[in-house]
């Protein structure tokens, strides 16, 4: 019961359409509220959350058909997450507070969900494992790829001004 809670971020999940957006969107605010105690406990939540997004989708999915159900989204925000890193670091080195960081946060969601459904690369090789490791890995890869992107587009937007 608890693992299916967490695996679908207490029924986030169930929204229709496009649960893995919801899943997305409600990373935010939750992420924020972590980001408060700082980019190391930010950090240090992100890398226990990982294996907490295995564990969580490895039991909703036992016994089940599906190794992907649509309603596990908890992998959806360990994605999201990552793809924030750049900006809990960046605001912490700027002394600003992150929500000051805001167009990294709307190219943090839209990067990491094009990276989720895409699936270049490394996203599709881990989506393509039909595990509940693939599951979680395939998000954490592409939230990886969105930070990327994210500092990019950080660089390039404080080289132009």
């Amino acid at each position: 019961m608890i693992a299916r809670a967490i695996a679908t971020v207490g029924g986030v999940g169930l929204l229709r359409p496009a649960p893995g957006t919801w899943g997305s969107v409600a990373a935010l605010p939750l992420g924020w509220a972590v980001m408060q105690a700082g980019p190391v406990v930010f950090t240090l939540v992100c890398l226990g959350l990982g294996p907490v997004a295995w564990w969580a989708t490895r039991e909703a999915t036992r016994g089940g058909g599906d190794h992907d159900p649509s309603e596990i989204v908890i992998d959806e925000v360990l994605g999201q997450w990552i793809a924030l890193l750049p900006l809990v670091w960046g605001a912490a080195r700027a002394g600003v507070p992150v929500h000051a960081l805001w167009p990294g946060w709307i190219a943090a969601l839209l990067l990491f969900r094009l990276f989720d459904i895409w699936k270049p690369g490394p996203v599709g090789w881990a989506d393509r494992r039909s595990d509940a490791l693939g599951v979680v890995l395939d998000d954490a890869v592409a939230g990886a790829l969105a930070a990327i992107g994210v500092m990019i587009l950080a660089g390039a937007a404080h080289w132009a001004m």
